[in-house]
């Protein structure tokens, strides 16, 4: 699958094959891809925390506020992403330049991570609605937690319809 193929076929995952665990090689790829994506000064201003069993429920639980996410359950794996200190020169450009560069390298990394998940035939949600006090007592984490991600194989594999913006309307070219 090329890249453009990845990205017509991952969509949000919210019902997930509970007997179905993901193999450690495809788990090992997924966060292979997350390392490797770029980000400011190559700081890599995170942590994967890797969920699975009891811990994989009790993450989901911490998502779940309000009635939401209720599939976070179902799914064999969430990774919590949590944001690590800058390095010193990332430190620096946010400063001067007002950009939080952490939030978006957390970004880049959840779009690796979720495009390599793809190519592995597994379904992923991005999940951003969390208790970041309850997952940082289950994983043990002194630093925020930014995001978590559900992982296994999709109880249902049909693709839904993109509902996107035309080109047109996110693009202007210039000369």
């Amino acid at each position: 699958m090329n890249f453009l193929e990845i990205a017509q076929n991952r969509q949000s995952c919210r019902s997930y094959d509970e007997a179905r665990p993901v193999e450690p090689e495809k788990l090992d790829a997924v966060l292979e891809a997350a390392r490797l994506a770029p980000s400011a000064c190559n700081g890599q201003p995170y942590h994967f925390t890797v969920c699975q069993g009891e811990a994989a429920r009790a993450a989901a639980a911490a998502t779940g506020g309000m009635g939401m996410n209720r599939f976070a359950a179902q799914a064999p794996v969430l990774i919590v992403i949590s944001e690590m200190p800058y390095v010193k020169s990332a430190a620096l450009g946010a400063k001067v330049k007002g950009n939080d560069y952490r939030s978006i390298d957390i970004g880049i990394a959840a779009a690796y991570l979720t495009a390599e998940a793809a190519a592995q035939g597994l379904g992923t949600c991005i999940i951003g609605w969390l208790d970041d006090e309850k997952i940082r007592r289950v994983c043990g984490l002194n630093q925020p937690v930014r995001l978590v991600v559900t992982l296994g194989y999709p109880k249902d594999d049909s693709l839904r319809a993109k509902k996107r913006k035309p080109l047109a309307e996110l693009v202007t070219r210039l000369p």
